[in-house]
């Protein structure tokens, strides 16, 4: 079985690397590119289903969740 979640990758505030974040189920991992960050990402979400009590999944398992930009005026 597979299931399409979302992943969020974001530079470091240092600039060395990335971090990706799936706020489905809020697990996070990092890597050196976006690419890595996202495979990383990818295998941390395989080692929490595949070790984490169904009820763990259900209590953190999030509806729909949608990314999208927005414009605030700053000043």
């Amino acid at each position: 079985m597979t299931r399409r979640l979302t992943a969020i990758v974001e530079r470091e505030r240092e600039g060395e690397g990335y971090v990706a974040l799936c706020p489905e189920l809020d697990v996070a991992s990092q890597g050196e590119t976006v690419v890595e960050a996202r495979d990383n990402l990818a295998e941390a979400l395989a080692l929490f289903f595949e070790t984490a009590p169904p009820g763990e999944v259900d209590r953190r398992l999030r509806g729909e969740v949608y990314v999208t930009q927005i414009e605030v005026a700053v000043g």
